[in-house]
């Protein structure tokens, strides 16, 4: 599987002259901001998904907006491509540098600028980690809702890029529901904002067109976030599973009996083992799966639908059904779920985690289908998972050291998302397509779909500088792949209009 920028199918990059794009970046930002010796390009070689390594020609630390400006201008006059990332904490390559490129880090715009707990917004820096927004305005009694399992690192510049979701985002939506306001800088160097403070603004919708866009359309300066109280209580059943097929129809019973829990997610035997090891969550560790279902809001309310989710597990076939006694138990409870990637880190040398998702009733279905997968290329699938929205989280444990074995956990990735593409899902739920998905958005998209994506991509960034290679694949790369046909070669981007 071709995951590296390919001028063959995604596209000729032009020759960079090292030498006079430093000069010309010297003359906007202080040495210290620029890296281009091998030793410091090293650490920026690659974001969370750690497999693909790239060294980007040049990186960029700055530390005002007049610099990133400058840096976007200088680089667009002399068509250079450029990579924006944040904190580098995305699993699917949409941080990864290019050999013939800049990487612009915004990670030194970290300040929270504004809180408005009469109002409910944050206004933020993109590089503010996105845990922060909630440790700050909590003596307001408030939080902000997206909650990635990486949010002690992961920044809201990153979140936006990706629309990342969480653990509760059943209830309380992905980072687009969350979102008032974004600032960012065209690939021209020009500001714009887009979305506002008021509920409802005319013209286009260019805020949720934005959000998920993987830097390739601009770069995030400022945003402005939703800020909602906390609830009066919340409660954490957990329930444990004799098969994960009898845990995926009970997610489905739950949701069809017109409950929305804060949080409703699943573990199969080989993650929650893991998890327990790592973190003594107190998880029966001879269940085959297990679900944690959060209920929160008004005291009287959340009881009631206790008693309800309890009675649905019962009915599904829970072996056991247990409600965290204390808030103390509660966050254990979501210890072990947050924790569950580094804990299966322990299991093997590597792991490749996807991020597919799927009607609720196809759960048990596709669950059985990844475990034949498992079997037929001889690689560990440990699953953890959004159940409540269908946004699963295999992961596939592999060796990279023996030969043959990346590969292999590759092509089951690529099985994987291919299959929820197949019973009507999507290849991504959060992380984003980046790189690591990039064929498989040829299974999704017809050639008539993608070209409506470049012609959007070309509206903003025409000399497409901005992050190439990642998100919209080319439909000679989707030729190249095998799932399409494409007929009189590259279609060329229509003469468009900026907006």
């Amino acid at each position: 599987m071709n995951i590296l920028y390919d001028e063959r199918v995604d596209g000729v990059l032009p020759d960079v002259d090292k030498a006079a794009l430093l000069q010309a970046l010297r003359a906007r930002l202080p040495d210290l901001e620029i890296l281009h010796q091998q030793e410091e390009l090293r650490p920026y070689e690659c974001d969370g998904l750690s497999a693909y390594r790239t060294t980007a020609l040049l990186v960029v630390l700055p530390r005002h907006l007049d610099e990133v400006q400058g840096i976007l201008r200088v680089c667009h006059e002399r068509h250079v491509p450029v990579v924006a990332r944040g904190a580098g904490t995305g699993l699917s390559g949409g941080a990864l540098p290019l050999e013939k490129g800049v990487l612009l880090v915004m990670a030194r715009f970290n300040n929270i600028l504004h809180i408005d707990p009469a109002a409910r917004t944050a206004r933020v820096q993109p590089g503010v980690r996105n845990l922060a927004i909630s440790q700050t305005v909590a003596p307001f009694g408030l939080y902000y809702a997206p909650d990635p399992s990486s949010q002690i690192a992961c920044s809201i510049g990153g979140n936006v890029a990706e629309n990342a979701g969480g653990v509760h985002c059943l209830k309380y939506g992905l980072t687009v529901h969350n979102l008032l306001k974004i600032d960012i800088l065209t690939v021209e160097g020009e500001y714009l904002t887009l979305g506002s403070e008021a509920l409802d603004s005319p013209g286009f919708d260019l805020l949720a067109l934005f959000t998920g866009s993987e830097g390739m359309l601009g770069v995030i300066t400022e945003v402005t976030v939703k800020l909602l109280p906390k609830p009066q209580t919340a409660k954490v059943l957990l329930a444990a599973f004799d098969s994960v097929e009898k845990a995926g129809r009970a997610v489905g019973d739950i949701i069809a009996a017109g409950i929305i829990p804060g949080g409703l997610e699943m573990m199969d035997n080989l993650a929650l083992r893991a998890a327990e090891d790592f973190i003594h969550a107190g998880y029966p560790v001879d269940a085959e799966a297990i679900l944690l279902c959060e209920l929160d809001g008004v005291e009287a309310d959340v009881h009631d639908d206790c008693d309800r989710v309890r009675q649905v597990l019962e009915q599904a076939g829970a072996t056991e059904v247990r409600q965290a006694r204390d808030e103390a138990e509660r966050v254990r409870f979501w210890a072990g779920r947050k924790n569950a990637f580094p804990a299966v880190g322990r299991l093997s040398p590597d792991y490749y985690c996807m991020d597919g998702t799927i009607p609720r009733r196809e759960l048990p279905g596709v669950l059985r289908a990844i475990a034949a997968l498992s079997d037929e290329y001889g690689l560990r699938v440990a699953n953890v998972f959004h159940a409540g929205d269908g946004n699963m989280h295999p992961l596939i444990l592999f060796d990279a050291n023996q030969p043959g074995e990346l590969d292999r956990a590759e092509t089951l990735g690529g099985k994987i998302l291919e299959l929820c593409v197949k019973v009507g899902g999507s290849i991504t739920g959060e992380h984003g397509v980046g790189r690591e998905k990039i064929n498989q958005m040829c299974a999704q998209f017809n050639s008539d779909e993608l070209t409506v994506f470049h012609a959007v991509k070309a509206a903003f960034d025409p000399g497409g500088l901005l992050n190439p290679g990642k998100n919209i694949p080319t439909l000679h790369r989707c030729a190249e792949f095998g799932a399409m046909h494409v007929h009189l070669g590259q279609l060329p981007f229509p003469d468009l209009e900026r907006f």
